[in-house]
């Protein structure tokens, strides 16, 4: 896997930026619904730059973000770095990518959903616990549902890029 050399820095804070700018174009809770662009960035990412790739997209991404929305800043950050962090780390198990740049196209779509379910998932049990939104089987659902399509679509995204623009 490549390391953080100054060209990977610069791209992975572009990708950051990105979804920075996102984030404050399209206001809460409407872009949760679109994770799509964050799992496209975070999964380009990781097969551009290696396994720390998603994990600093989302560090920096996360804290201007966190800036931005200073109230929710403790949530903002650790729900980016869960998000990049797993996708990095469930890349790597399924071993999504080789050292010789082959993408094993399912493995990761696979980890790219399952990263995106997990990270909506646990922000919304984390609301709950906090008493700010009551528990809703159906809420609780949807986000599961939204999250597995969001990665799913964020990682074919990511794939097209790789192969049409980056390879």
């Amino acid at each position: 896997m490549p390391s953080l050399s100054t060209r990977n820095l610069a791209l992975g804070t572009l990708f950051g930026v990105m979804i920075f700018i996102f984030e404050i174009l399209i206001p809460t809770p409407i872009d949760k619904a679109f994770t799509f662009f964050q799992s496209m960035l975070l999964s380009l990412g990781y097969l551009l730059i290696g396994v720390p790739g998603a994990t600093f997209i989302s560090l920096v991404g996360g804290s201007l973000t966190a800036i931005w929305r200073a109230p929710l800043a403790p949530f903002t950050l650790g729900f980016a770095l869960l998000f990049g962090g797993s996708i990095d780390v469930l890349c790597s198990v399924f071993q999504a990518s080789n050292k010789e740049g082959k993408v094993k196209q399912l493995r990761l779509i696979l980890a790219v959903a399952l990263s995106t379910m997990i990270t909506g998932y646990s922000g919304y049990y984390l609301t709950i616990t906090l008493d700010l939104m009551p528990l809703d089987p159906t809420m609780g659902n949807l986000i599961l549902i939204a999250g597995i399509i969001s990665g799913v679509v964020g990682g074919y995204l990511s794939l097209v890029l790789w192969k049409r623009v980056f390879r």
